[in-house]
């Protein structure tokens, strides 16, 4: 049997030095956890802009619960 996908992991972004992120904050975009633009037709709020200041991979959050955004900080596990 194998494990449930849980409804809120952290995704893995391999990110490049001085590229804008857009990390969307409103839940609505269907390319999570970076924004679509669906937040326009939701009227909710706007994505959250990082750039990014080497090149790496780092967990974004999907929750949208994070104190660390646009990061992961584990705020899902509780829920």
């Amino acid at each position: 049997m194998s494990e449930p996908v849980k409804k809120f992991s952290p995704v893995a972004i391999a990110m490049e030095k001085d590229k804008r992120y857009s990390w969307c904050t409103c839940g609505h975009s269907i390319n999570q956890p970076l924004c679509d633009g669906s937040h326009r037709a939701a009227k909710a709020t706007t994505p959250l802009a990082y750039v990014a200041t080497e090149d790496k991979t780092a967990n974004f959050c999907t929750c949208k619960l994070t104190k660390n955004p646009p990061f992961c900080d584990g705020s899902h596990k509780g829920i």
